[in-house]
């Protein structure tokens, strides 16, 4: 079952009239920017949403999660429910407010993609080079990645959250308050 999208000009005059947005993004995403107002639901731990008055407008960053969780969003919420369409980007691109704190680390799933892709652009160069050996941890670093998306177990992931930059971070190991 899907949920039907609404603009973010249309989702703010829903907010002011009493709906709810809920940001469904990780605790690491929503540190660094989210809406001014908004509640936090991240999907990982989605629950119900029964204490909520008014009609509900889920967000992510790009509209993608949402769209493609509608059926698990629809059933948490107790009345009438949204998607904003487009997401935060939407949302920003029509001049609407959000709150950002460039201090947060970006997301762990990010660094990850610039740890790892750091690592085979060095090892093919190296391999390139210097000597093939590199090329074999190349291919180490793409199979850790398989099985990251395989398993949902990333041993990059976990090394990154123990990192200074993302110590305390909201995301890094602990998730933040649910609505």
């Amino acid at each position: 079952m899907s949920l039907p999208t609404i603009s973010p000009r249309d989702a703010k005059r829903l907010i002011e009239q009493g709906g709810t947005l809920i940001d469904i993004r990780g605790a690491d995403e929503r540190a660094r920017e989210h809406v001014p107002g908004s509640y936090h639901g991240p999907l990982a731990e989605m629950t119900d949403f029964a204490g909520v008055k008014g009609p509900i407008i889920y967000h992510c960053r790009s509209g993608m999660r949402t769209t493609q969780n509608a059926a698990r969003l629809r059933a948490a919420a107790p009345c009438e429910a949204y998607i904003l369409e487009g997401g935060l980007e939407a949302w920003k691109k029509a001049g609407l407010p959000v709150v950002k704190d460039a201090s947060q680390p970006i997301e762990i799933h990010r660094q990850v993609m610039i740890g790892a892709g750091s690592l085979v652009l060095l090892f093919v160069l190296l391999g390139t080079f210097v000597t093939p050996f590199f090329y074999a941890l190349a291919g180490i670093v793409g199979a850790g990645l398989i099985f990251g998306g395989a398993t949902g177990i990333c041993g990059m992931a976990k090394v990154l959250a123990i990192m200074p930059w993302n110590r305390g971070a909201p995301g890094a190991g602990t998730q933040g308050a649910a609505v």
